[in-house]
């Protein structure tokens, strides 16, 4: 059974039962709490809190999912950062019986799985919550033999939330050939942000089973990377290396060359912050070890696109930003291999006294770009060691830095700056709103500045604009000025801004209560100001330079007249 039809099994068995098919959501996820969608319960999270879901009280769904928490065991027979989560889940309308009961009938008789090494776990309790007896009688019921039965602790057993807080609750979970197939959760409790835990009112299933890992089970794999989901990749990277891989080494870069051009499709563009920074850490931790194997440049390119082929059927948005994808990844691989060499002698060099600083591991993260992951491997090779720890502080000390210009950028002036500011200030929203018409919604602002003269916006997109769509933009932004629309100011909780459209660039350096401007019907953005109180008040607005600013960000310079 191939991946396609092991999805449509899935999909169909749950159909019959009753369930709304879901679509996958964004890998960026609406939850700013958290920087990716890491499981498929995310995208329905509210409605296990008592609002109301629209596809009703039973879905499924096969969702794309990247986790960076397993990323050291990366490389072994089933752990990965890109994954498929296929799931079913009920918002109060059904619970353990009913869960077990079909995952035991999907498993067992529909695609008729031998039970010879198959084991079950529930949670064991702790001084806080019971023993889940009642998952123990159903399994039995259903004919498993009590020593089949494992009882483990919270660490095991106990899911969620995700994000600070949310619904979370015991699981048990289905183990084939000693690998985690199936985890079925039971949302009994809501836990807050200091870890207090409260029995919802409602209680709910949210299930995930790695398509990865079943397609593993039903082909009689050894591996993930054995299945049809990796063999077009790996069999792509052993015809182009010139010495014999390792297969660890082989399997990173299998993975992480997929997990890049799914974050890439969402719109995440390399950087040294947030999301951006996960992609260059997996980019960059893939083009260490093709070098390893004495790969030519741009060999990230050929595996990208088998990546790009194994999918595009089911995720066309691979397919349709298949040039988009390639770009940034060469683009990146380009810049990274330049320092790569230089970098590696670095660390040759200040490895000779048999440690690393923590101020030398980040120097050589912000001298060569070596994200920590690469310094940590090359210092194991070596039986050099290093001081993470020092290493985290000088990092957090430099996103606060970096945070601060970003959001000075943002804010582009102070509260008192003058009028001619002000006016820029609002002419860079438009700007923004009329990018994102021209060339998709997939713009995002990546930074401004702003002074009594003129102004500068930086965005993501990955080529030269054309003459016609800057005078597109131009033409689109004078004709809001000319409507003299009124620039809207209102004050509301950051969550209710993202969820009415409102666009955030720091996620994370919002407060609660946020500032929202938005011109009607145009663009609506969260932002302290200043702005004036009207579009006409900017008078004519003219674009003076486009060009590049960085790998897949481009910068408008711009004035008014």
């Amino acid at each position: 059974m191939n991946h396609q039809e092991i999805r449509n099994e899935f999909l169909d068995f749950f159909k019959k039962k009753g369930h709304v098919i879901v679509p996958s959501s964004s890998l960026v996820p609406t939850d700013p709490s958290v920087l990716f969608t890491t499981a498929g319960m995310q995208q329905f999270k509210p409605y296990y809190l008592g609002e109301k879901s629209p596809f009703g009280l039973n879905t499924a769904s096969c969702q794309k999912c990247f986790r960076t928490s397993d990323i050291e065991e990366v490389g072994d027979t089933s752990h990965l950062t890109f994954l498929e989560m296929l799931g079913n889940f009920s918002f109060g309308l059904y619970f353990k019986e009913e869960a077990i009961s079909l995952a035991y009938e999907f498993l067992f008789k529909v695609l008729k799985l031998s039970q010879e090494n198959v084991f079950f776990t529930v949670f064991e309790g702790d001084k806080n919550i019971p023993l889940d007896q009642e998952s123990i009688s159903i399994w039995k019921k259903l004919g498993v033999p009590n020593e089949k039965i494992k009882k483990f602790g919270k660490k095991d057993n106990f899911w969620g939330p995700t994000g600070d807080e949310g619904p979370c609750g015991p699981n048990t979970e289905i183990h084939i050939n000693n690998t985690e197939v199936w985890n079925l959760v039971f949302n009994e409790y809501y836990q807050d942000k200091n870890n207090k835990l409260t029995p919802l009112k409602v209680k709910g299933v949210d299930t995930g089973m790695g398509l990865e890992r079943l397609a593993m089970v039903l082909q009689k794999k050894s591996s993930v990377f054995e299945t049809g989901l990796f063999n077009p990749i790996t069999g792509e990277l052993l015809k182009m290396a010139k010495v014999k891989p390792e297969e660890r080494i082989e399997r990173i870069i299998s993975d992480h060359v997929k997990s890049s051009v799914f974050l890439i499709a969402d719109g995440i563009l390399p950087s040294n912050v947030e999301r951006g920074y996960v992609l260059r850490r997996v980019l960059r931790r893939a083009i260490r070890f093709g070098k390893l194997l004495k790969l030519d440049s741009n060999f990230l390119i050929p595996l990208a696109q088998k990546a790009i082929e194994i999918y595009q059927g089911v995720y066309p948005e691979v397919k349709s930003k298949e040039a988009e994808i390639l770009t940034v990844i060469q683009n990146e691989e380009e810049k990274f291999e330049k320092l790569l060499e230089k970098g590696i002698k670095e660390f040759n060099k200040l490895s000779q006294k048999g440690s690393l600083t923590g101020e030398e591991s980040f120097n050589l993260f912000a001298t060569y770009g070596f994200p920590i992951e690469i310094t940590k491997e090359l210092a194991e090779e070596h039986s050099v060691n290093i001081d993470v720890k020092g290493f985290e502080q000088a990092f957090k000390k430099h996103q606060e830095i970096s945070r601060a210009g970003a959001e000075k950028k943002f804010g582009g002036v102070g509260k008192d700056a003058g009028y001619e500011s002000a006016k820029l200030h609002t002419a860079t929203h438009l700007l923004h709103a009329a990018l994102r018409k021209v060339l998709g919604k997939e713009v995002k602002q990546m930074g401004s500045d702003i002074n009594a003269l003129r102004l500068r916006f930086d965005f993501s997109y990955n080529q030269k604009l054309t003459p016609d769509q800057i005078k597109d933009v131009e033409r689109i932004v004078n004709e809001i000025i000319n409507e003299d629309l009124e620039a809207i100011k209102e004050e509301m909780s950051f969550e209710h801004a993202l969820k009415s459209g409102a666009l955030a660039f720091f996620k994370d350096k919002y407060p609660e209560q946020v500032t929202v401007y938005s011109i009607k019907g145009f663009s609506k953005e969260i932002c302290a100001g200043p702005h004036v109180k009207r579009t006409k008040e900017l008078g004519s607005f003219k674009i003076i330079k486009e060009e590049s600013s960085s790998a897949g960000v481009r910068r408008i310079r711009g004035v008014l007249n």
